[in-house]
């Protein structure tokens, strides 16, 4: 019998694309993430990528909005089709200020990119705020892949990283900042029923 954690891990870790209306890069993890979301763009996946986050911190990754635009153009992103949310401060602003900026655009459709150790808690972060806001948004997971887990680019290894997210996981769970595991299962029936109609 495999745990609600697993489930959740496997559901994030193979969840299906469709085309949506914006890719949300989580700033974060130094430039390792920018280059997901160009990619997913000039796949047609979504018309936006929304830049979320306002936060200066090198030593913890989070590097500023100025910093990475630059990159993002000389990959050929046109500057017209990035949006800077620049309200949020940490996770779960991300989630308040992005499913917010949704609903006022009409926006049904995100594709989440993070590092692969922060999704699962990014993703459960997100699916708490659509759920609360009964917005009927439908997530997608994108994590970046290809990183090593055994490298420390000066905030921890991947794996020690991925340690301290599932930590975070209990911990926000109990504030109840979180979508449940049971919530993780019915929103993906929900979601890959969407696919077949």
């Amino acid at each position: 019998m495999i745990t609600d954690r697993e489930k959740i891990l496997a559901i994030v870790d193979n969840d299906c694309l469709s085309p949506s209306d914006a890719i949300i890069l989580l700033e974060g993890d130094g430039f390792d993430r920018f280059r997901k979301a160009v990619s997913l763009y000039k796949q047609g996946k979504a018309p936006k990528i929304v830049f979320s986050g306002n936060i200066v911190d090198y030593d913890y990754g989070s590097f500023p909005f100025s910093e990475v635009l630059p990159l993002m153009l000389k990959e050929g992103m046109p500057e017209i089709d990035i949006i800077h949310e620049d309200k949020s401060l940490n996770t779960r602003e991300q989630a308040i200020e992005v499913v917010k900026m949704a609903m006022e655009r009409g926006w049904k459709k995100l594709i989440l990119v993070a590092s692969h150790e922060h999704q699962y808690r990014a993703y459960l972060t997100f699916l708490r705020e659509v759920l609360d806001r009964k917005s009927g948004i439908t997530l997608y997971n994108a994590p970046v892949r290809n990183l090593n887990w055994f490298e420390n680019k000066g905030w921890g290894t991947r794996l020690q990283r991925l340690e301290a997210e599932i930590a975070r996981i209990e911990v926000y769970t109990e504030k109840g900042h979180l979508a449940t595991a049971e919530e993780v299962i019915e929103y993906q029936k929900w979601k890959e029923a969407q696919l077949t109609d």
